[in-house]
C-alpha cells in the first residue's frame, strides 16, 4: 500500500506521511485489461453496468470553472503491475495513473501535459492523475473532442467511448477498432493506486473524467519528490478535510489562490495554497509554477 505525500506545516512541526486508505490485500496483480504493449489481448468482462448509460441517453456533460469539459464514463481497473505503458513507464505496485484510448492524450514519462480529474459518484472520491497509457479497447478514439478532430468512430456522440456505443448500441456490430467483441463499456483503465486509494472503488465503476488539459486558466504541476500521491485538502491547511489525492507528475489548473497554513515542501516553504478544483486545495509547495507568488486571483 502506498503512503501518501502529505503538505507539511513546520509552525508547528506536523507529520508528512498519511495513513494507507486500504488495505493491502485488496491490491492483486491481474492482466485482464490490455494496454499498448499487450494489445492483442481483450480487456476483461466488467461487472453489469446501468443500463440507462447508451450512447443516445446519457448524463449529459458539463465543464468546470476553466472551461474543461467533464463526461461519465465507466472505468476498469488497469492492473499489469511490472508491465510498461505506452510511454515507457514501468507499472508499479499501487501506481497512480490513467489510460485513455488515443495517443493524442498522452503524456511523457513521469510527465502529466495530459492529466485528468476523476471522481467516482459511489465514494465521492477523486483523484487528479497523468495519462500514462493507451486504452481500454481502442488506441485512436479521443472521444474528448468533438466529430471534426475525432480520429475514428466520428458518427459518435461527443464524450461517448466506442466501446461504450459497441456496448450497449451495437456500434459496429458491437466490436472495437480491432474487431474484438466488447465485453464492458470502458472509456478509462485506472492504475491500481487510483483506483483503490484515490477513489476507493473495490469493482470496476462510473465515474466522472474532467479533461484538464482542455480548459484555460494558469497551471502548476504536482511535485511530491517521489512517486507517491500528494493529499488534496478541502481548504488552505493539513488540518481541513483530505478530499482527493493528486498523483505525482499531473498538471492542475489553479482557480485561484489563498494564503493559509505555512508548508514545507518538495518545491520549498511557503503559506500559499492553490485551488485546483471544487473544495481542492494543495500547497503550493508541492505545485511547481515557475514562481513562487500567486499565479491566480485570490480566491
Amino acid at each position: 500500500m502506498s503512503v501518501h505525500t502529505d503538505q507539511r506545516t513546520s509552525r508547528p512541526a506536523f507529520s508528512a506521511m498519511s495513513g494507507p486508505l486500504v488495505p493491502t490485500a485488496a491490491v492483486a496483480v491481474v492482466t485482464a485489461v490490455a494496454v499498448v504493449a499487450a494489445m492483442t489481448a481483450a480487456p476483461a468482462a466488467a461487472a453489469p453496468a446501468d443500463a440507462g448509460h447508451t450512447a443516445t441517453a446519457r448524463v449529459a456533460a458539463r465543464t468546470d470553472d476553466s472551461g474543461a469539459p467533464t463526461y461519465r464514463v465507466y472505468a476498469t481497473r488497469e492492473g499489469l503491475v511490472g508491465h510498461t505503458t505506452a510511454n515507457g513507464h514501468r507499472i508499479r505496485k499501487n501506481d497512480h495513473f490513467v489510460a485513455l484510448p488515443s495517443r493524442l492524450a498522452l503524456s511523457e514519462k513521469g510527465e502529466g501535459a495530459r492529466s485528468v480529474r476523476v471522481c467516482a459518484p459511489s465514494t465521492s472520491r477523486c483523484e487528479y492523475a497523468p495519462v500514462w497509457d493507451v486504452g481500454p479497447w481502442n488506441i485512436k478514439d479521443n472521444y474528448w473532442n468533438s466529430a471534426r478532430h475525432r480520429e475514428r468512430f466520428a458518427d459518435l456522440p461527443r464524450g461517448v467511448p466506442q466501446a461504450h456505443a459497441a456496448y450497449y448500441d451495437g456500434h459496429n456490430g458491437g466490436k472495437d477498432g480491432f474487431g474484438r467483441q466488447v465485453r464492458n463499456p470502458a472509456g478509462i483503465d485506472l492504475a491500481d493506486g487510483t483506483f483503490y486509494d484515490g477513489l476507493g472503488l473495490t469493482g470496476n465503476a462510473w465515474v466522472d473524467v474532467t479533461f484538464l488539459w482542455l480548459g484555460d486558466g494558469p497551471t502548476g504541476t504536482i511535485r511530491t519528490g517521489t512517486h507517491r500521491p500528494l493529499n488534496v485538502r478541502s481548504g488552505p491547511g493539513t488540518s481541513y478535510a483530505r478530499s482527493g489525492l493528486a498523483a505525482a507528475g499531473t498538471r492542475v489548473t489553479i482557480r485561484c489562490t489563498v494564503w493559509g497554513e505555512w508548508v514545507d515542501g518538495h518545491l520549498g516553504s511557503t503559506p500559499l495554497w492553490n485551488k485546483i478544483g471544487p473544495g481542492h486545495f494543495v500547497s503550493d509547495a508541492y505545485t511547481r509554477t515557475g514562481t513562487g507568488r500567486p499565479v491566480a486571483p485570490p480566491c
